[in-house]
């Protein structure tokens, strides 16, 4: 049963790091925990896992950073600032391609990525939506349904990389690109856009772990609120977003 979240002292900020695909839910998740807990004002950092991570390492003040991969997490945790045992793993989430509604670029299948002059807008590789994605590109070049070329293909494609996956989606709902990989919880409620999904031996599940910094001025205030994100209504709230649960539910 979950512990009754500790008094608030009052106008006590808690800043939460977070990657950039967690930012609609996790701004419904904060007004909610606010709402529950008065005195407390939830503000968020949201940016490419890279960037906070390396925010982090050097002492950016926060109290709770959500990664959307491990390796980021591995890092803040050598920093020396999230003790190894903290990151849990709170919610999945899985890779589509991203086409502006009226598909400029006449994409069908995911081989027409590949098709000379289409324009394509990914995630640098060191965010991890976009090293999921060259995993991806990797798979299918080993796939017999696609040419052994298709990776380099596609990124023969590409116009521009971006700095988080939020970039990657503006840019294609702008109509500036023809074709993007994102996250399936980044097309919830977007207007626009259409998705064309990669088949489950092709995809990647991407794992989001959260942890609290062990030197948190508010420490116990960022302990309740990955309480709530792991508790009932955090996860249903998550999955209105197009979340999956995580391992540590």
């Amino acid at each position: 049963m979950a512990t009754e979240p500790p008094e608030a002292e009052p106008e006590t900020t808690l800043t939460v790091f977070a990657a950039a695909s967690l930012t609609d839910a996790f701004t419904e998740i904060a007004a909610a925990f606010d709402s529950d807990n008065p005195g407390v004002t939830t503000v968020f950092n949201f940016a490419g896992s890279n960037q906070l991570a390396t925010q982090i390492n050097e002492g950016a003040p926060a109290d709770v950073f959500a990664s959307a991969n491990h390796t980021q997490m591995d890092a803040a945790v050598e920093s020396g600032r999230i003790d190894a045992d903290a990151p849990t793993v709170f919610v999945t989430n899985r890779l589509v391609v991203v086409i502006p509604a009226d598909n400029p670029g006449d994409i069908q299948t995911l081989q027409d990525l590949a098709n000379p002059g289409t324009l394509i807008v990914l995630a640098a590789a060191e965010v991890p939506v976009g090293k999921y994605s060259l995993e991806f590109l990797d798979k299918a070049s080993a796939d017999p349904a696609f040419s052994e070329t298709f990776r380099e293909d596609v990124l023969a494609n590409v116009a521009s990389y971006e700095e988080n996956v939020r970039s990657v989606l503006n840019k294609v709902s702008l109509g500036e690109a023809d074709a993007g990989i994102v996250y399936t919880s980044d097309l919830v409620g977007v207007e626009g856009v259409s998705g064309l999904e990669i088949p489950d031996e092709l995809n990647l599940v991407a794992e989001y772990p959260i942890a609290i910094l062990n030197d948190s001025a508010n420490s116990e205030m960022a302990a309740a609120f990955v309480e709530f994100v792991l508790s009932d209504g955090g996860r249903a709230l998550l999955a209105e977003y197009g979340f999956g649960p995580g391992t540590g539910q």
